[in-house]
Order: C-alpha cells, then structure tokens, then sequence
C-alpha cells in the first residue's frame, strides 16, 4: 500500500472538504482523501457495527476496516483504468448500486424525520395506555414425589416449621430447592394448569395444596401479589423505534405505488404439487408495538 499515506492531522483533511462536520481524514489514495465516515460506512456494511454505533479510529477493527476501504479504492481506480466502468455489465450494476444507495438514502431522510424522541415517547404513552396489567403472583414451591410425603410435609407447615427450609430439604424440584423453592413473580397464565386452578383464589400468605402435578405432589406458599409492572421507556424504546420505522416505510412505499405505474410481466405462479409454500404472514407489527409495553414476568419453574 505505498500509495497510501496516512494524514498527519484532522486539519488537513478539513481543509479539503469533510463530507460531514467533525468528520476526520484517515488515509489518501493516489491523492484523494478516505474519510473516517467512509470506514464506519463499511463497517455497519459489513456488519461490524450497527447503525450509529462509535468506532475508534484507534481500534484494530477501524485499521482492518480501513486496510479494505483501501484495497477497494485501488481495485476501482485499476477497474476504470481499464475501462471496466464502459461495459454494459458493469453499467446496469453500478446504475442498481445508485438506485440502491439513493433508495436507502430516502428511507434515512424519511425515517430521521418522523421517528423522533417525541414520536417515540408519544407512542409508548399510547399503548401503556392500552396496556392490560395482568396480576404476577409471588410463589414458594415444595415439590415431592408422593401424596404421603406432601401429607407428611402440610403437618410441619402447620405445626410452624419454615417453608424455606423444608424446601431446601425435601423438595425434589432443583430448579428451585435451594433458593427456598422461591419461583419468582409470574402471571397464572405461564402456569401449568394445576398450579392455576390452585392459586385462584389463594391470598397472600397461604399455603396451598398439596395437589397433583406432573412428576409429583406440590405446595406452595404465596408470597405476594401484584399488578404486571409495564416495560419501562428505554426498554421499549428499541423495539418502538423498528415499529415506527417499518411504518414510516410501508406508508412511503404505498405512496409511491399508488402514484407509479407498476406492471408485473411474469404473471401469477402456477400452483405445482410439492412446491414449497410461502411461510405465512408475520403479524401485524401493530401487535407488536402494544406487547412490547407489558414487561415479562419472570419464568417460573415449577
């Protein structure tokens, strides 16, 4: 790469015109300056980096980088030496790459425009509204292998024996036995139906069962009750931010189909049997954008 100097100073490149403010001169090739911009656009290319995300002009990855934006700029400079760029091939590809580039280009102007902090916000506001906050329970759990030993342990419990230690002591669940048999807070809904029935009408502090389960008898001791606590903003706020970029995308794309001229010349496919079928619709990311405001519960492991 002696073709290759690297700019002494950030000034230097300033002085012949940074592509952005603050944007920093890293090499030049033959004479023509590769920006840091340049770098970091290859990089989120290639999927090194997301979108936005800093990269130091330090870092190894920013050199390796580098070291590829060069060798392409050499490669196109050799390609148009030798009039590569003329042929009709090479043409309609670089014309598909500017449709491509422009496109793109589009989407960002359309998208930093409308999905704002305040767009976010407003939308996360709307559906916490919408939001139905189910009841988490707090539950304690003694699993045992028969009825005669659940028996067994429903005596200790009332003659006062502590639920915890009798749960680090006998209940075979290991997934639970030594935090105390503590399942966590959970909804009834990601119970298995046993544990639902039996926790109906449980209040805080009772001791339920013994009951059959899959496996086993159970009991259980309710600890708490509260209401779903909601996702907090910067939780949602990734998964807020893709739903309003998809719908700022199908809504400029629909504009632009209802203004265009669109005919599709190869027809409809015929339906062959054995022909793998299209996988069906995702659901409406309208869904999505109002369950990303209710918080999971914790898995519980009965």
């Amino acid at each position: 790469m002696a073709a290759v100097t690297l700019s002494a100073c950030g000034e230097r490149g300033a002085s012949e015109g940074a592509p952005a403010p603050g944007d920093t001169a890293v090499a030049k090739v033959d004479g023509k300056t590769v920006w840091a911009s340049d770098v970091k656009r290859e990089a989120v290319a290639q999927g090194l980096i997301g979108e936005g995300e800093p990269l130091d002009v330090s870092s190894d990855l920013f050199r390796r980088v580098l070291d590829e934006v060069v060798d392409q700029k050499l490669l196109a400079a050799e390609a148009v030496k030798r009039k590569l760029d003329k042929d009709p091939a090479a043409q309609k590809r670089l014309a598909a790459a500017r449709e491509r580039i422009l496109g793109d280009m589009l989407v960002e102007n359309v998208v930093s425009d409308a999905v704002n902090d305040n767009a976010i916000r407003a939308l996360y506001q709307e559906q916490l509204k919408l939001a139905k906050q189910s009841e988490e329970i707090r539950a304690r759990q003694i699993v045992v292998a028969t009825e005669a030993e659940a028996q067994a342990v429903q005596k200790l419990l009332a003659t006062g024996a502590s639920f915890e230690a009798l749960a680090m002591e006998r209940s075979t669940d290991t997934a639970t036995r030594f935090n105390g048999g503590d399942l966590g807070y959970f909804t009834a809904d990601v119970m298995p139906e046993a544990y639902t029935n039996n926790l109906k009408t449980a209040k805080v502090g009772d001791i339920v069962g013994p009951f059959a389960i899959d496996g086993g008898w159970a009991i259980l001791k309710v600890e708490d009750k509260r209401l779903e606590q909601p996702i907090t903003f910067e939780a949602a706020r990734p998964q807020i931010v893709r739903f309003l970029t998809y719908d700022q995308v199908r809504d400029l794309l629909e504009k632009l189909r209802s203004r265009a001229k669109v005919e599709n010349l190869i027809g409809q496919p015929q339906d062959v049997p054995g022909r793998p079928k299209e996988p069906a619709d995702a659901p409406p990311p309208a869904k999505a954008a109002t369950a990303v405001i209710s918080a999971p519960a914790k898995a519980a492991t009965p």
